[in-house]
């Protein structure tokens, strides 16, 4: 069972990318609604109010706590990927999950008026239209997350064990496969 985190932001987006893939995906905005998930898709919106409602709500803990038992897979989106994050740059009081050894950058590429879109190449996935929305910038990485795409030199799509993040947003485009790649990803 796939859940999206719909307490603000583009989650109803992410819910149709899966509905094109053949799975209908839950609503998460309680604590209880993440029982029987293996996967739950964190959208972009606005990160501090993703991370002081998830925390209000009592779903940071239970998220991070599944995370690290390794029963929840995770994928962030632009928004979402700084909530993983284990830092904000910045941004020090920040709620956080801290899931992803991380360092993130909130608008790295500018404000909404500088948003755009780029073809990326994708490791495993070949050509990826990447939609990059006031996204971030992973400018630190731990040892063990895994680079799966760039934008010059700068990493915007990560992975750690079954966390994904993307400073982009591929639920904007009509091309399911990081989606389809996450829920392989979830064993799903």
């Amino acid at each position: 069972m796939v859940g999206v985190l719909a307490l603000q932001g583009d989650f109803r987006e992410h819910k149709e990318a899966l509905r094109r893939l053949g799975v209908e995906a839950r609503e998460v905005r309680k604590k209880e609604h993440l029982q029987g998930l293996q996967a739950l898709v964190v959208p972009g919106g606005e990160s501090t109010t993703i991370g002081k409602l998830a925390r209000e709500y009592g779903i940071e803990e239970e998220v991070r706590k599944r995370v690290a038992e390794g029963s929840l897979a995770l994928f962030g989106t632009c928004a979402g990927a700084i909530w993983l994050a284990r830092e904000i740059l910045g941004y020090p009081e920040q709620p956080r999950l801290g899931v992803l050894d991380a360092a993130v950058e909130r608008n790295a590429f500018g404000r909404q008026v500088e948003s755009f879109e780029e073809d990326l190449e994708v490791r495993g996935l070949g050509p990826f239209h990447g939609v990059f929305i006031r996204a971030p910038a992973f400018r630190r990485l731990g040892p063990g997350v895994e680079v799966l795409a760039e934008l010059g030199d700068l990493p915007v799509l990560v992975r750690q064990g079954k966390v994904l993040a993307s400073a982009f947003h591929p639920e904007l485009t009509p091309d399911t496969r990081l989606h389809r790649f996450f829920l392989d990803l979830a064993g799903l």
